[in-house]
């Protein structure tokens, strides 16, 4: 618990970060890491590190509801899960199977229009999961309010794979031309699931890598990462804000960039369109003031003579 004077102090740095945000991103990848190292720092079981996991989601979602983000994607077991200890992935199944139950018929689902999907080989999961699962996203199929996408025995070479197969499998029957393959086409045939791409991925752990989540959503869309030290039961609302000021950071790196880009373009362009100028000091604009001037001053046409 902590102390009065820290808890103050947190307060105020979370009303910082707050303010110091413009904006959220619209979508949100979290691989929940430390569940169990956690426990294990506590001297308690793997599933106690679970279940404690399973409250900061339930505020997780919370907090997404508050900045506005419009879709939630959770990596809740990986294709790898299944190589844990048969005790451990049980209690984990009992874990997923009454959340997904409780939540689906939870009144802040029905009244937010929470819609619940789950994405991976789902039917690798033992019955009783599938059977929660398919309660879930049935009971929440008509809302539209909230995306909550749950990764389940999920693995994203897995769904690449899949999907390659897949095309390669109509190209052979005749059904698809090899040449008219687009990147739509293969994203109609990954797991049903994420309605757009990846913002913003977070990892808690301390461990600074993706591992093998959403590498096409993800991945294709340049999404900003954050990785983190607390264990997923110790993530706090102002870990969450941090992350959503990387995202925020990476956002305006990256329209810089690309403004910049376009003006360079602008430049090589200018002496054969005669209104390259407007759209020089239009782009210019969307730089800092602090920048846009010895931007303006670089980019300017030479003044027809007299």
């Amino acid at each position: 618990m902590l102390s009065p004077l820290r808890s103050l102090a947190t307060d105020a740095y979370e009303r910082l970060l707050r303010w110091e945000l413009s904006g959220s991103p619209t979508h949100v990848a979290v691989i929940q890491d430390g569940n169990r190292r956690y426990a294990s720092e506590q001297g308690a079981d793997a599933s106690d590190g679970h279940r404690e996991g399973a409250e900061t989601t339930e505020a997780v979602l919370d907090w997404c509801a508050e900045l506005g983000i419009d879709e939630l994607t959770l990596y809740a077991f990986s294709t790898e899960n299944f190589n844990r200890p048969a005790d451990e992935r049980e209690a984990l199944f009992d874990l997923l199977e009454r959340k997904l139950l409780e939540f689906a018929d939870a009144d802040r689902v029905q009244t937010e229009g929470v819609r619940i999907r789950a994405i991976g080989e789902v039917d690798r999961l033992p019955d009783r999961v599938r059977e929660a699962v398919d309660y879930a996203e049935r009971r929440t199929r008509d809302h539209d309010g909230f995306y909550l996408n749950i990764a389940l025995a999920y693995g994203g070479r897995a769904e690449l794979l899949g999907a390659a197969r897949d095309i390669a499998s109509d190209v052979a029957a005749g059904d698809l031309d090899s040449t008219s393959v687009t990147p739509d086409t293969i994203q109609d045939r990954l797991y049903e699931g994420p309605t757009r791409d990846v913002d913003l991925i977070i990892r808690t752990g301390g461990d600074e890598r993706t591992s093998n989540f959403l590498p096409w959503h993800a991945n294709g869309n340049e999404a900003a990462v954050y990785f983190c030290a607390p264990y997923w039961p110790e993530f706090r609302k102002i870990d969450f804000l941090r992350a959503i000021r990387t995202y925020e950071s990476r956002e305006e790196s990256w329209r810089e960039t690309k403004t910049r880009r376009a003006l360079a373009l602008v430049r090589a362009l200018e002496n054969d369109r005669a209104d390259a100028g407007a759209v020089r000091e239009r782009l210019a604009e969307r730089l800092p003031s602090d920048e846009s001037g010895p931007l303006r001053e670089e980019t300017e046409f030479d003044q027809p003579a007299d």
